[in-house]
């Protein structure tokens, strides 16, 4: 029967770790419980026409979120979104790195199909946690006709991987997706959209999971913030290293400290790409005559990093 299998991936998290206290919401330690024992105490999840298959892909804190991790998460996602059972992919993810992931992923498949990713800012032994009801919101999302591309769920929120970002380090909506809003809210498991899908990239901009796959190694791309009293010693650093990539998290609409402009400078002329992200939660940089390096198109300074580091991939394996 076609589309008729939800696919869960774990890869470990807040949503899967536990506490000695139930009252301890943040002294847990994550990526404790796997993704089946996951789903089996989510009250309701039985009562879903839908088959549950799970699979556990990793199992860590998404702090030590990895290139490894994401190559093997991008290849199931991939493969279960090629399956004509499949109607829909779940990630349980830690929420840190969640959007890092989101935005990952969605430049690297071609997701015509929902690639849930959901989470919890409690872990499972909480007296209440919130990863159950995020699960059973990520399953009615990934149910929902029509539903397709990479997309996040927590606190009955729906975001696009372009926009979603984490904002608060401890409440339970801790999530946004700034000036732009959520694509909808999940209601007593019904979805109400309040914007269209998010639409797919087309083939120039998707790169080739095995590609990425048979790299001898992933391009070095790190970031670097401009501040009052900054200077250009990382950045000089970061060149002496054989950085190929940086991505600055600058003040405002793209402005940085005079030095450490003048050390990018120096960096871009040896050959880094330099890309302006802002360190601003909500907006974009707005590019203007003159700009000395180009913008990150919207992306975050994280997301810009991504992005950059595909591009220098792609860039090499046309050589």
């Amino acid at each position: 029967m076609s589309g008729q299998k939800i696919v869960v991936l774990g890869t470990g998290g807040t949503i899967a770790g536990t506490s000695e206290q139930a009252e301890d919401n943040i002294g847990y330690t994550a990526a404790q419980v796997g993704v089946a024992q996951l789903l089996e105490a989510v009250p309701g999840l039985e009562a879903l026409a839908m088959v549950l298959h799970s699979e556990q892909v990793a199992q860590i804190d998404s702090k030590d979120m990895d290139g490894e991790v994401w190559l093997a998460l991008a290849r199931r996602c991939a493969h279960h979104i090629e399956d004509p059972v499949v109607r829909g992919i779940i990630i349980t993810h830690g929420t840190d790195t969640l959007e890092e992931t989101a935005w990952f992923l969605h430049q690297t498949l071609n997701a015509h199909k929902p690639v849930v990713l959901t989470c919890a800012m409690r872990p499972s032994t909480a007296l209440t946690p919130d990863g159950p009801q995020n699960l059973l919101d990520a399953v009615a999302v990934a149910m929902t006709s029509g539903a397709s591309g990479v997309l996040a769920v927590a606190a009955g929120e729906v975001h696009g991987a372009l926009h979603v970002q984490k904002v608060h380090p401890y409440r339970v909506h801790a999530f946004t997706s700034g000036d732009v809003g959520p694509l909808g809210f999940v209601e007593e498991g019904t979805l109400r959209l309040t914007q269209n899908w998010p639409l797919a990239l087309d083939g120039k901009a998707r790169i080739a999971i095995e590609k990425i796959a048979n790299a001898d190694a992933w391009p070095r791309v790190e970031i670097v913030i401009s501040h009052a009293g900054a200077t250009g010693a990382v950045v000089d650093a970061l060149v002496r290293d054989d950085v190929q990539g940086l991505v600055v998290a600058c003040t405002g609409n793209g402005t940085m400290h005079h030095a450490l402009e003048a050390a990018l400078l120096r960096a871009q002329d040896a050959g880094v790409k330099v890309v302006r992200s802002t360190r601003c939660p909500e907006g974009q940089v707005l590019p203007k005559r003159g700009d000395l390096f180009p913008d990150s198109r919207g992306l975050s300074p994280v997301k810009a990093r991504i992005a950059l580091m595909l591009d220098l991939l792609n860039a090499s394996a046309r050589k």
